[in-house]
């Protein structure tokens, strides 16, 4: 559907001679870069990530060295040293609502007071409003097909109503900071209704925000029709919220907020970029794909608690003959953990309830046998010895389809949650670090005289 004039397309005749023009001129030896030294992607020769900067944030946990080699272990991930476990064992044994506490810890960095956390509450809940006219002004009158864009630019858009927007210091981030973390989820709804309204044709509600929620009720109350949730539906996105709160500062959309506070720019410009690398496909988006993947082989077994059956589809995957031919199984497989995601052990745990009282149990057995299956069968097509498990976005997205959340969201939701953790690495990386991140990029290119016009060739 158009909405606005479209950008106008280049021809084929143009589009051919600048690609042309480009190729013939562009070429990188990649193979170059390991006898120059040339960490590719930042990441050393054993798949490590390079030491890029310090952090007391939170670490990620997923093997050990000794003598130089990598030692294969289960999985943890620390929020200011604290594990990931811990909170979830909490959440789950207190009947808790974490999301709230796991955004003061990694903001501050340790746990709050009850004074406190009641206070920091209350303060949330007073800021999920947007500005007066901001929905009207900043969303419904520039929608977007894309979610993640029209989060971006609403964020972006914040600055022009703060008074102190290009304001460093401590104080003022820590108030754009928690501002930015209540709004998101109330943007993501908000930009979510423009887009059903104007490119589904459906109806659009705006509900007003309601008193004493959680960051995970206010979502489903202003996201449902009928603003009605169950506790344990809002429990089990609490969870999904506080296992993606952060995960490190070597992550691309973590890295990236790095990098951009680094240079001393605002808040508002450093999160926006941050949402923006989140959106890629290869980092926030896997969910999605793996919720594809799942569909796919419901559709290609006929008893989806055959193991036999769902392991022949595994293979034309990985054989790259079916799927989207990429032989890649996602949900399976990380750069850091190498026995187990906790994150994904989380979820799993706690996902299998609703999925059997939700008529989802068909579609949860089979992403637990995706997890079993996998590694072995990896192990017989490509002859390596390498550990796989399971990662966070193997169950997150049957979790948001349980919920009834559309998939449009999943990504958008994991990027409710990451803020708090990019607000506490920017915090860090303005008020401690000061150094700006300017890494090295080798020339590969020859060195050429500069040519006349008139001695050009035609050709």
């Amino acid at each position: 559907m158009k909405i606005y004039s479209d950008v106008p397309d280049l021809t084929t005749d143009e589009l051919s001679m600048l690609c042309d023009a480009f190729r013939s001129q562009n070429h990188i030896d990649l193979e170059m870069c390991e006898k120059l030294g040339v960490k590719r992607g930042l990441r050393n020769s054993d798949g490590t990530g390079v030491l890029a900067g310090m952090t007391n944030v939170a670490d990620v946990v997923g093997y050990r060295k000794e003598d130089g080699k990598i030692i294969p272990c289960d999985g943890d991930l620390l929020y200011r040293g604290i594990s990931i476990k811990d909170i979830a064992k909490e959440a789950v044994e207190k009947d808790r609502f974490m999301f709230e506490e796991t955004v003061w810890l990694l903001l501050f960095g340790a746990l709050p007071t009850k004074e406190q956390l009641e206070r920091f509450e209350q303060i949330m809940e007073n800021h999920h409003d947007l500005p007066d006219g901001f929905a009207e002004t900043m969303i419904m009158a520039a929608p977007s097909p894309n979610i993640m864009n029209k989060m971006a630019r609403s964020v972006l858009a914040m600055y022009a109503y703060d008074n102190h927007a290009e304001d460093t210091s401590l104080e003022n981030i820590i108030t754009q900071s928690v501002n930015l973390i209540a709004q998101l989820p109330t943007m993501m709804v908000y930009a979510y209704q423009a887009r059903r309204h104007v490119y589904e044709h459906k109806s659009m509600y705006f509900h007003y925000t309601q008193p004493n929620l959680s960051t995970a009720e206010h979502i489903l109350s202003t996201y449902r029709p009928d603003q009605k949730y169950t506790h344990e539906e809002a429990k089990l996105l609490d969870l999904c919220l506080c296992v993606h709160a952060d995960h490190g500062g070597g992550n691309c959309s973590t890295f990236t907020d790095r990098v951009m506070s680094s240079s001393g720019t605002d808040t508002y410009s450093a999160i926006a970029g941050a949402i923006c690398s989140l959106k890629g496909p290869k980092h926030g988006g896997a969910n999605m794909k793996v919720m594809a993947q799942l569909d796919y082989i419901m559709d290609r077994v006929e008893d989806p608690h055959d193991d036999d059956e769902i392991a022949e589809v595994l293979r034309s995957m990985i054989r790259k003959e079916s799927f989207d031919k990429s032989g890649l199984i996602y949900g399976m497989g990380h750069a850091v953990y190498t026995l187990s995601d906790p994150r994904a052990v989380i979820l799993k745990e706690n996902a299998e309830k609703l999925a059997r009282e939700k008529g989802f149990a068909d579609e949860y057995d089979v992403l637990c046998a995706v997890e079993r299956l996998t590694p072995e069968i990896f192990k017989e097509e490509k002859g390596t010895d390498k550990p796989m498990c399971a990662n966070v976005d193997l169950y997150s997205g049957l979790i948001y389809r349980m919920l009834g959340i559309a998939e449009e969201l999943y990504t958008p939701i994991f990027a409710i949650a990451r803020i708090a953790g990019w607000c506490a690495h920017r915090m860090e990386e303005v008020d401690i670090a000061g150094r700006i991140i300017r890494p090295a990029y080798k020339y590969a290119g020859e060195l050429h005289p500069y040519v006349s016009m008139e001695d050009r060739s035609k050709d």
